[in-house]
């Protein structure tokens, strides 16, 4: 009934992986199920066989999502099932997207869709970097059009060693996490952080990394030999005019090609392009106006016009030179009531910036297949269509926007203190107000500003630059550029984004739209890279070039008090009434969790006053009696042979009746009653009961003795 073909890969480290076809999902185009321990993962690929008409581009969708029941997990959400992809599963189907899109032929445009579900998870075992190679293999045992294979790696650098997909309790100690996509000759994708890496390290982790993915690649190659009947299909989604092509040629390129250089902001190049094209539909007959090859051929022009510039004349469309950054301008405290604010511009690209600081009651629920837990720094990036003076409705965070957060977020993270000296839960808010490229590197940089603005002890400043890429593959020449327009991104050739400090880098992120990159291109850019990266932290060092010593009067207080775990209860109390009752009384927010065998109570409060309260308050409670102190009570009940009375919060000792006075009291009636405040002094605690006992005599003068009369002899 199955007609099963395997492919087994050996990867250096010794981990195992196994790619099998034609058992599960026999009527998708093309569908393997990838298994490496105890990890389990199907992919699948579907195309139309037609294209809409009037479609020019690839309209490729990836979902990767991570069934609840592959951890034995049943999903938290109302209706216990999967829903929405969550953010992690959005990325990862971003990392495989951007892998497979360059590999598709240009010409290409039939709807195709990527389906990648975890059904088993492995504990050991990061699915990431797997999914893209199922799914590219999904894509070769199919008929669809595919320039490939890819693959996609997992490369860290633990204990000063590159290593391939390490399991995953070793990548949390790695000073470079990186995954990268390639084909058997070149790379194609790359994203990951660092601990202040060198652009040296980048480069030989990414080495190592192709290495291994020549094994994937190859394995796939097999596979599909092995499958067989693997011819792709036929196909026509373009129809060509070459007459009229040339016609425009002809006509216009000079004329964008004048547009291209002068140097002139987006508005005014936009318009410019617009009345050419505009002029040459008026030159023809109506009849001929409505040809929707006009756009294209226009669109073709611009492209090879703009990148011949770049190439011969080294200059580019605002007339920067190729590693020139445009001007920056920083402000910090943009925002009266913000706890931290900070305006970055660039040029035509704005990002205004927030931090908030909040309590571990605010901290960011992760509920996941393979994680579940909290988070306590998070960064969301708003991209309205203002920003780009576009009319766009709003209809919630896109994957763009995702994509983009997460890559500032993780070059943030990345500075911030560690958690047992940093008691804040931390947002970050980006809004891009306007944009002309490199909107996640303002990102970046405004974000910074905010943290330094607020108060939050960073290790050290970040800055983020966008390089990209123009490349003649007849020619043989090619041109990186700094910091890049949205122009120079939408007709460039890469898109590499890096983000770091002074000493290094802490974030990575490269896409391309060719069949690859050489190791030359990549040193160059990151190298170059870095030289702007210094300049923009140049700028932002002019405005703020540490944080600030103190947080802003309006932003919570916090103050971390660590005690023994057996103390927990007591500071809680029963039902929690004693914490409920300090917040109440001190209006500050106290938060108790046990960790380490200790216990750790946060407090947080928007004055002194409030800290102090709750600080007085806890401390009482947890500090420990000692004998000989004297402490003020409070007479809390009365028994015939004493009082017994709470000399600290939660803590009760018995006044005897014989310890109340020199005097012998015969009883206690009139003696005390309940409320009466008086010091005692501890002067045991049982060793076998722990009770304590208490005096208050001793705090008084003693009478004089009576001497007893003498007897006479």
């Amino acid at each position: 009934m199955f007609n099963i073909f395997s492919q087994t890969i050996q990867m250096p480290d010794g981990q195992t992986i196994t790619l099998e076809t034609g058992k599960l999902a026999r009527q998708a185009d093309g569908s393997v199920v990838l298994k490496s321990g105890n990890l389990v993962m199907l992919a699948t690929v579907c195309a139309n066989k037609e294209h809409k008409e009037g479609t020019d581009f690839l309209p490729l969708s990836v979902d990767y999502q991570e069934k609840f029941a592959s951890a034995g997990k049943i999903p938290g959400s109302f209706q216990r099932r999967e829903g929405k992809l969550s953010d992690n599963e959005v990325l990862i189907s971003r990392l495989i997207d951007r892998a497979l899109r360059p590999i598709f032929p240009e010409d290409f445009h039939a709807e195709v869709q990527v389906m990648v579900t975890l059904h088993s998870s492995d504990a050991n075992i990061q699915p990431d970097a797997l999914a893209a190679l199922a799914a590219s293999a999904a894509i070769m045992v199919s008929d669809i059009p595919f320039n490939g294979p890819i693959s996609e790696v997992r490369v860290c650098k633990i204990d000063g060693q590159y290593r391939v997909n390490p399991p995953v309790a070793d990548i949390e100690s790695a000073d470079l996490d990186l995954i990268v996509a390639g084909t058997i000759d070149s790379i194609l994708m790359v994203e990951g952080e660092g601990n202040e890496i060198s652009e040296t390290e980048m480069v030989e982790a990414m080495k190592v990394a192709h290495d291994a993915i020549k094994l994937q690649v190859s394995a796939q190659k097999e596979l599909e030999a092995k499958v067989g009947n693997t011819t792709k299909r036929e196909y026509c989604h373009e129809t060509h005019d070459e007459e009229l092509k040339k016609k425009m040629y002809d006509e216009l390129f000079d004329k964008v090609y004048e547009v291209c250089t002068n140097g002139g902001g987006k508005n005014d190049r936009s318009t410019g392009f617009a009345n050419l094209l505009k002029e040459f539909k008026e030159s023809l007959p109506e009849e001929e106006r409505a040809n929707p090859l006009h756009k294209v051929y226009f669109g073709d022009i611009t492209y090879d016009a703009s990148r011949k510039m770049v190439l011969d004349e080294g200059k580019r469309l605002d007339g920067r030179k190729l590693d020139e950054i445009r001007p920056i301008v920083c402000e910090v405290d943009y925002l009266p009531s913000a706890h931290g604010s900070a305006l970055f511009t660039r040029g035509e690209t704005q990002s205004l910036s927030t931090t908030t600081l909040g309590t571990k009651l605010d901290e960011q629920i992760v509920d996941q297949a393979m994680v579940k837990g909290y988070s306590r720094f998070f960064l969301h990036y708003n991209f309205p269509g203002f920003s780009t003076g576009e009319v766009r409705p709003n209809r919630g965070v896109g994957r763009r926007e995702i994509g983009h957060g997460n890559l500032a977020q993780r070059s943030l993270k990345k500075v911030l203190p560690p958690d047992d000296q940093n008691p804040y839960t931390i947002r970050i808010i980006s809004d891009i107000l306007e944009s002309n490229g490199s909107s996640s590197m303002a990102t970046v940089c405004a974000g910074c500003l905010s943290l330094m603005d607020a108060g939050v002890p960073i290790k050290a400043p970040v800055s983020g630059i966008a390089m990209g890429l123009i490349t003649d593959q007849e020619s043989g020449k090619w041109a990186v550029l700094s910091d890049i327009l949205g122009d120079e991104d939408h007709l460039g050739d890469m898109d590499f984004k890096v983000t770091g400090t002074s000493k290094g880098i802490v974030a990575c992120q490269m896409d391309i739209k060719i069949g690859g990159l050489s190791f030359d291109i990549i040193e160059k850019a990151l190298n170059q890279a870095k030289a702007g990266r210094l300049h923009i932290l140049g700028k932002m060092t002019e405005v703020i070039s540490k944080p600030n010593d103190d947080l802003k009067p309006h932003a919570p207080r916090a103050h971390t008090i660590i005690i023994e775990r057996e103390l927990i209860g007591a500071v809680i109390g029963p039902g929690g009434k004693v914490v409920q009752e300090i917040q109440r009384e001190s209006g500050a927010t106290v938060n108790i969790e046990e960790k380490d065998n200790k216990g750790y109570i946060s407090i947080f409060a928007t004055n002194g006053e409030s800290m102090n309260a709750a600080r007085k308050r806890i401390e009482g409670i947890v500090k420990m009696p000692e004998v000989g102190e004297v402490y003020d009570s409070v007479v809390k009940s009365i028994q015939p042979f004493g009082a017994f009375c709470e000399f600290l919060p939660g803590k009760e000792g018995l006044l005897h009746i014989s310890e109340i006075s020199w005097e012998r009291l015969p009883s206690m009636d009139g003696v005390l009653k309940e409320g009466d405040q008086l010091q005692v002094k501890l002067t045991e605690v049982d060793k076998k009961t722990g009770k304590y006992r208490l005096s208050r005599k001793v705090l008084l003068p003693r009478p004089p003795r009576e001497e007893k009369p003498q007897t006479e002899q």
